[in-house]
């Protein structure tokens, strides 16, 4: 995991909703069709406010900088946070600084 990738992914509002999100998806995204243990449908994320495509993009910028992790089931991508690269990054922070 690249220290800086992951700030720069943190740096923007949006990808900072989306993985505030979920954290907790039970609360954010409780009516998705589909059991919530798959992970959030990449469509649920519209609640931003965001185009599709801009949505897209900020799912891909935490997924690459390994926050997220990405799982596609048919014609769906679902995404749920990655809590053990998240501990890492801060763990990594803090001896860093």
């Amino acid at each position: 995991m690249e220290t800086l990738q992951v700030i720069k992914a943190l740096a923007h509002p949006a990808r900072m909703d989306i993985l505030n999100w979920l954290k907790d998806p039970e609360t954010h995204f409780g009516d998705q069709e589909h059991p919530l243990a798959m992970g959030v449908c990449a469509n649920q994320f519209q609640r931003s406010g965001l185009a599709q495509s801009t949505v897209s993009a900020h799912l891909s910028a935490l997924t690459t900088a390994g926050l997220v992790k990405s799982r596609r089931v048919g014609q769906w991508i679902f995404y749920k946070r990655n809590e053990e690269a998240i501990a890492t990054f801060l763990k990594q922070l803090v001896h860093d600084l």
